[in-house]
C-alpha cells in the first residue's frame, strides 16, 4: 500500500471536513424538502412520484372447461409462460427476505447465482442458461412454453430481469365431436372506427359465446416498482390482486352418445348423396338434449371453418316438417273432442275443397278408415278431413301452443325461429296443407318438441343443454328445469302415443322398430324450396319417434335435407332404430313387457274386431 503524504494527508482531511459539512447542510435541506413533500404535499407529490415508478402486469384468469353431462373435457385452457430476459440489466441485485428470526431483511443475489437457480428450475444446463443471458437484447426467450408451477416458482426468486409473457390456448380434445355446440372462443383485436385506437371482439359462438360472463373468470394484477432504467425493483413495493379462474359448464350431451349419433347421421347423408342430415337426441322428461348432431360439424380447434357447419342445423335450419305435422293436428283434433283414434272417415281417392285437390303419396280408391289408419299411413286427405273442422284461426293457434314460428330458447346461438305467418295471410291452399306440415317452416327440434310435449303426458319443456355450472373450488349450480307449458291432456297425449306406435307396427319395412322395445314415431317428407330459382327442388325426409311408448324417456329425431333416390321417409327411419337403441342400452332402459296396442285402420277391421 503506498504512503500517504501528511500535509496530502491534513489537505485531505480539511477537504472532507469542508465536503462533510457541505454534505450536512445539504442532507438538512434534502431533508426538510422531503418533509414538505411526503407529509405536507398539498400537491401528491409523492403520491404521483410513486405512480410513475409502477408497473403493473395482468395476471390472466384462466378461462373454465366445458365438460360433456358425464364430465368429460370438451373444451380446455391450456395456460402456460415463455420465461424472458432483459440482457441488457442482468447484473447483481439485491432482494427482500426473511431472516430467521422472522423480521424482514435483504441479501445481495449475485447474477452468477440467479444462473444457477434458473438451470435447477427450468431443467436448463448451467450453459444454456448462461448464453440466454448474454447479449443486447432487451427480450430474449430463456425457455418457452413452461407451466405456471414453473412460472411461480421463478417469480418467487424476484429476480429483476426475469419476466413471465403469458400464453394460453383454448383446446377441443374430441375435435369436431359436438363442435357446434360447444362453439369456438375467438377474440379478435379490431380497430375503432374513427379513432387509431383497437378493441377486442367476440367472435365466438355456441357454448363459449353464450357463457362467455361465467368462462372467462376475472384477471388479477401485478403491480411493482421500477427504476431510473425501467428495471423491476427487487425489494421496491409488490401488491398483488390474485386472478379468479372462470366456471366451467357441465352440459347434458353425453359425448359417447354424441359421437355415434355424428357417425350414423353421416353415413347416411354419405349414402344418399344428401346435403346434410341431423341427428336429436333429447331426454322427454326434463327437455335435456343429449345430441344434436350433424353429417357435417366444426372442429372448433381447426383453423379454417365452413360457416354452415358452425351451429347445429338442428336449430338453425328452418324447412317444411311434411307429415311428422300430422302428429300436433292429431294432437289439437283429439283434444277438441273432433276425433278419436277409432273415428271413422270416407276418404276419397284425391280430395277436392275450395277448388284445392288435395292427395296422398299412394294411389288408393275411397276407403272408409279410422282415423288411426290416416296417421298410420300418412293420408294427407284423411287429415285434411279431421283437421278442418279447425277453423283457420284455432290451427294457427294450435301451432303456437305447440310452439312453432317461436324460439325453443335453447342455449345456443344462431336459432331460427321458424316461420308461421298469420293465419288471415294465408292463401286457400296454405290453410289446409298447415295440417299435414306444409306451408310453415320449422326447425328439427322445434318439431321434435312437438314429440316431447306428448311423451312428456302433454307438456311441453324448454329444451336444455346445459346441466351445471361448476365454481373453481368444486362447488355446483344445478339450473333449474323450468316448468312446462301443458298443450293438451294426459289423456290426449296418450291416445297420440297409440297413433305413433301404429304407424311403427303397420309399417311395411319394420325399420323404426327397436328389438326388445315398443316403440312409435312419425314419418315426414316435404318438398325443399329451391335456392336459386322459385318453387321446388329436392325433400326433407324425416322420422321422429318416442321410446319406450308405454312410458317414453327418450326422443330420436332423424333428418335428411335433399337426399337422393330415397326421397320418402323409410330413408330416415332405420337410422332412427340405430340410434335408440344406441340410447336405451345406454342408459339400461328395461325392455318392455307389454305387447304394442294395434287398432285397426279401416272400418271393416274395426267392425271384425267388434
Amino acid at each position: 500500500m503506498p504512503k500517504i503524504d501528511p500535509v496530502a494527508s491534513h489537505q485531505l482531511g480539511r477537504r472532507g471536513f469542508l465536503v462533510s459539512a457541505a454534505t450536512v447542510g445539504s442532507m438538512a435541506l434534502l431533508g426538510t424538502r422531503l418533509v414538505y413533500l411526503q407529509g405536507l404535499d398539498p400537491t401528491g407529490r409523492a403520491a404521483s412520484s410513486l405512480a410513475e415508478r409502477q408497473r403493473t402486469v395482468t395476471i390472466p384468469a384462466l378461462r373454465g372447461e366445458i365438460l360433456d353431462v358425464n364430465g368429460h373435457v370438451l373444451a380446455r385452457t391450456v395456460q402456460r409462460y415463455n420465461i424472458t430476459v432483459d440482457q441488457t440489466a442482468v447484473q447483481d441485485f439485491e432482494r427482500s427476505v426473511t431472516l430467521a428470526d422472522g423480521s424482514p431483511g435483504k441479501e445481495t443475489v449475485t447474477a452468477v447465482q440467479a444462473l444457477y437457480d434458473l438451470a435447477d428450475i427450468l431443467e436448463m444446463s448451467d450453459s444454456d442458461v448462461k448464453d440466454a443471458l448474454d447479449g443486447n437484447s432487451h427480450y430474449y426467450i430463456v425457455k418457452d412454453n413452461v407451466t405456471p408451477d414453473v412460472y411461480n416458482r421463478i417469480s418467487r426468486l424476484n429476480i429483476p430481469f426475469i419476466y413471465g409473457e403469458v400464453i394460453s390456448d383454448r383446446l377441443y380434445p374430441d375435435g369436431s365431436v359436438g363442435g357446434s355446440v360447444v362453439g369456438r372462443y375467438s377474440m379478435i383485436e379490431e380497430p375503432v372506427e374513427g379513432s387509431d385506437e383497437t378493441q377486442m371482439v367476440n367472435y365466438s359462438v355456441g357454448i363459449e359465446r353464450v357463457f362467455e360472463e361465467q368462462l372467462r373468470g376475472s384477471d388479477g394484477s401485478r403491480t411493482y416498482e421500477i427504476g431510473a432504467d425501467g428495471i423491476r425493483i427487487p425489494v421496491g413495493e409488490e401488491r398483488v390482486q390474485q386472478s379468479v379462474n372462470g366456471q366451467s359448464v357441465r352440459l347434458t350431451i353425453n359425448q359417447d352418445i354424441q359421437y355415434f349419433a355424428q357417425q350414423v347421421i353421416k353415413a347416411r347423408v354419405e349414402a344418399l348423396d344428401a346435403e346434410w342430415g341431423s341427428a336429436v337426441v333429447m331426454n322427454v322428461r326434463d327437455g335435456s338434449l343429449i345430441a344434436l348432431a350433424d353429417s357435417s360439424m366444426m372442429d372448433p380447434g381447426a383453423e379454417i371453418h365452413d360457416q354452415a357447419d358452425m351451429i347445429p342445423r338442428a336449430i338453425s335450419q328452418a324447412v317444411e316438417p311434411g307429415s311428422t305435422e300430422k302428429l300436433l293436428t292429431s294432437a289439437a283434433v283429439i283434444e277438441q273432442g273432433i276425433a278419436d283414434p277409432l273415428t271413422i272417415f270416407n276418404v276419397p281417392a284425391e280430395l277436392e275443397i275450395d277448388g284445392q285437390i288435395i292427395t296422398d303419396a299412394f294411389v288408393h280408391g275411397p276407403e272408409k278408415r279410422t282415423f288411426n289408419g290416416i296417421i298410420a299411413d300418412s293420408m294427407n286427405t284423411g287429415t285434411v278431413l279431421a283437421g278442418r273442422q279447425l277453423t283457420p284461426e284455432q290451427r294457427h293457434d294450435w301451432l303456437k301452443k305447440f310452439g312453432m314460428g317461436e324460439y325453443t330458447g335453447v342455449e345456443l346461438t344462431g336459432e331460427s325461429q321458424g316461420l308461421v305467418a298469420d293465419w288471415q295471410e294465408w292463401d286457400i291452399r296454405q290453410q289446409y296443407t298447415v295440417l299435414f306440415g306444409q306451408g310453415v317452416a320449422q326447425t328439427p327440434l322445434q318439431t321434435c318438441m312437438i314429440f316431447q310435449a306428448l311423451g312428456n303426458q302433454g307438456v311441453r319443456l324448454k329444451p336444455r343443454i346445459v346441466d351445471a355450472i361448476i365454481n373453481p373450488d368444486g362447488t355446483e349450480t344445478v339450473p333449474e328445469v323450468e316448468e312446462g307449458l301443458r298443450v293438451v291432456s294426459p289423456e290426449t297425449a296418450a291416445e297420440c302415443l297409440t297413433l305413433m306406435e301404429n304407424v311403427v307396427e303397420h309399417s311395411v319395412t319394420g325399420d323404426a322398430k327397436v328389438a326388445g322395445y315398443r316403440v312409435g314415431g312419425k314419418t315426414g317428407t316435404a318438398e325443399a324450396p329451391a335456392k336459386d330459382k322459385p318453387g321446388y327442388d329436392g325433400y326433407t325426409t324425416s322420422f321422429i319417434g318416442l321410446a319406450p311408448i308405454e312410458d317414453p324417456q327418450y326422443l330420436v329425431g332423424i333428418t335428411l335435407q335433399r337426399p337422393q333416390g330415397a326421397v320418402t321417409s323409410i330413408g330416415a327411419s332405420a337410422q332412427f332404430s340405430q340410434l335408440m337403441e344406441k340410447v336405451l342400452h345406454t342408459y339400461n332402459v328395461p325392455h318392455s313387457t307389454t305387447e304394442p296396442n294395434l287398432l285397426p285402420k279401416f272400418e271393416e277391421d274395426q267392425e271384425k274386431d267388434a
